[in-house]
């Protein structure tokens, strides 16, 4: 597998590092290497401007993957899942913000551009799915999905890997947790209400600004703000439990939209919301950084003094418990708004139970007949 992902990097191309990209639709300014690599690709200033610039349309490509197991297992503290499951790697919606852009550095690539233009696809997804779920032993829980790149990202309109996994899922009577900012998941909206109307689905939908240039600037390949709108009141319209997320909240940003953003989401049919705090984990401080200067540079300084204030002093802390919520004054005024803003709405704090006491997996052909309860 990783002999395969080496050979597609080298065959495909992508803008050079420290050069700001022409391209329209992408969320990173730059595509400095990994943090393992040995060494660096660096742009030399004397150079001839034009001899190495990048691409005007820096394409995605996609390569496939093809792992041993799908589930993911975790014991964080301050998580409320055990397991989760990932359809893709990297994630073409390109938000600058993204926590899970150093997870492309473990494949070689960059955090930047790459993590947005080169995509690793999981096709056996569905299969691996539900042999894991046929083991011996095996013991329900909602799998989270969306918890590091997004399932529903541009490329699942043809790859169709997210359906694949809700089907078996529903034959298997297992519950799960879907989180997006994407629109193709109203594709899935009529497996998603069988689910969610047997106790076993609830979706939440990332809500992050109702300003639709911050948006697209921030999330430039992500669903618009109605659209986001659009599937809440869609999915919960077609039976399933669907919340949103304000998140990233960034101080100076988009906090002052706390509260049209809950009443925004009530309005749509939401039946809870959760908040999370701007999180800069290893190189997306600077990526981040870099897009604030270029894109709001009058107000950049006082955002990062704030994020810096909700996490002690530093551009992010990743204690259990602070990470996602931060600490000092600013992080507690932030709390405070949202309870305010939810109680309001008449938003719940978090989503609702899910059953695994359905939990059943399907019989296939030549299987051994059960004699349960005879």
């Amino acid at each position: 597998m990783l002999c395969s992902i080496l050979d597609a990097m080298a065959k495909s191309s992508h803008p050079p590092a420290g050069r700001p990209p022409t391209a329209r639709g992408r969320g990173a300014l730059s595509n400095a290497s990994g943090r393992f690599e040995r060494y660096a690709r660096l742009i030399d200033p004397d150079a001839d401007a034009d001899a190495d610039a990048p691409p005007p349309n820096p394409l995605t490509t996609v390569m496939e993957e093809r792992p041993r197991s799908i589930l993911t297992r975790n014991t964080s503290p301050d998580l409320g899942f055990d397991r989760s499951i990932n359809p893709y790697r990297g994630c073409e919606h390109g938000c600058i913000y993204c926590y899970a852009r150093p997870s492309h550095a473990w494949l070689g690539f960059s955090a930047g551009l790459d993590f947005e233009t080169r995509l690793i696809a999981r096709p056996d997804a569905p299969a691996l799915l539900d042999a894991a779920l046929r083991k011996p032993g095996y013991s329900p829980a909602p799998i989270a999905i969306g918890t590091n790149t997004d399932p529903y990202q541009p490329i699942e309109r043809d790859r169709r890997i997210m359906r694949g996994i809700l089907e078996v899922l529903l034959a298997h009577r297992h519950p799960v947790t879907v989180t997006t900012k994407g629109a193709a998941i109203l594709k899935d909206a009529d497996i998603l209400g069988e689910l969610g109307r047997l106790g076993l689905a609830s979706v939440a939908v990332s809500l992050t600004s109702l300003d639709s240039r911050l948006s697209r600037s921030m999330e430039p390949r992500a669903a618009a703000p109605a659209t986001r709108l659009r599937i809440v009141s869609t999915l919960a319209r077609a039976g399933c439990p669907t919340g949103v997320m304000l998140a990233p909240l960034i101080p100076a940003l988009n906090d002052h939209e706390v509260e049209r953003l809950a009443a925004a989401a009530a309005g749509a049919g939401a039946g809870f919301a959760t908040h999370i705090v701007l999180r800069l984990p290893l190189e997306v401080k600077d990526l981040f950084r870099e897009w604030l200067a270029a894109s709001y540079p009058d107000r950049a300084k006082r955002v990062m003094r704030y994020v810096r204030e909700m996490h002690g002093g530093r551009d992010y802390d990743p204690q259990w418990g602070k990470r996602m919520r931060g600490d000092g004054v600013f992080a507690r005024l932030i709390a405070r708004r949202v309870e305010v803003a939810f109680a309001r709405a008449g938003l719940a704090r978090s989503g609702p139970d899910l059953r695994c006491d359905l939990f059943a997996p399907p019989a296939r052909s030549g299987d051994q007949m059960r004699f349960d309860g005879i």
